[in-house]
């Protein structure tokens, strides 16, 4: 039958990138099947070996070149560093769902969900970065996001509160800028992919959203002064200019939260 904490950790640990995206793609798939043991491992969490290839380089994201869109390399890295956030994402998912294994049943099939599509967006990009002769790897790369995960680590909610409805909501306010700029220069796949993205990632970010209040409830926190909280420490420092109004209203966040934001 197999245990979901163990085909969860085996995706997460693997560092091979074909082998990753296959363990990926077939755990998700026998998971979310039904025919899977759901009992908690006695592992320690401390020693959870985050697999990931030896390339892209990391690096400080300062240090990072822009590029120009109008040339396939410049295209190449755009879509390289999208690729980089999915590839971190589908570790997030593994990692959530390994990492803390006293959550009901459905918050691992939710998740398993969202592993599965990161998995599939990762392999989109990953294809139009081959059809412009590059790999996932040739460029450099930051280890924010990760950096962001490993912060929160010991904590479900500020994980759920951090990483879906903080760092991944502003996928929701610049993919749209991102499919105008390919459109822009007549590259009608990747805009169609983004697309794709714009559209699951709402999903992914509500289903934070949904386990986030869940957990809020269960330790008698008010969701929205928490999460107030919470984005106060955690905001990334360059503060938001534009939001995406409708998209993260369909995500789950409150017309309340999102003045706040843009307030603050």
């Amino acid at each position: 039958m197999g245990n979901l904490f163990s085909l969860a950790y085996q995706c997460l640990s693997e560092s091979r990138l074909d082998e990753k995206l296959r363990l990926s793609e077939q755990s998700a798939k026998k998971i979310l099947s039904g025919t899977i043991d759901v009992s908690p491992i006695d592992e320690d969490i401390n020693l959870i070996k985050v697999g990931r290839p030896d390339k892209p380089l990391l690096i400080d994201p300062r240090e990072l070149p822009r590029r120009n869109m109008q040339n396939d390399e410049g295209r190449a890295a755009m879509i390289h560093s999208i690729a980089h956030i999915e590839f971190n994402a589908i570790n997030l998912a593994w990692d959530l769902i390994y990492r803390f294994q006293e959550m009901p049943e459905d918050f691992y099939f939710d998740w398993t969900r969202v592993a599965a599509e990161e998995t599939k967006h990762f392999q989109l990009l990953q294809s139009q970065l081959r059809t412009l002769g590059y790999e996932y790897g040739d460029f450099p790369a930051h280890n924010c996001l990760w950096d962001m995960a490993e912060q929160t680590a010991h904590d479900l909610l500020l994980r759920l509160a951090v990483v879906p409805r903080i760092l991944e909501a502003r996928g929701l306010d610049v993919t749209p800028g991102l499919i105008s700029r390919f459109r822009q220069i007549k590259d009608k796949s990747t805009s169609t992919i983004l697309e794709l993205i714009l559209e699951e990632e709402i999903g992914h970010v509500k289903t934070g959203t949904k386990w986030y209040r869940y957990q809020c409830e269960k330790l008698n926190f008010d969701p929205e002064k928490k999460f107030r909280q919470i984005a106060k420490e955690y905001m990334p420092s360059n503060n938001i200019k534009k939001i995406n109004h409708e998209a993260r209203l369909m995500a789950g966040f409150r017309q309340s939260e999102l003045d706040y934001l843009v307030a603050h």
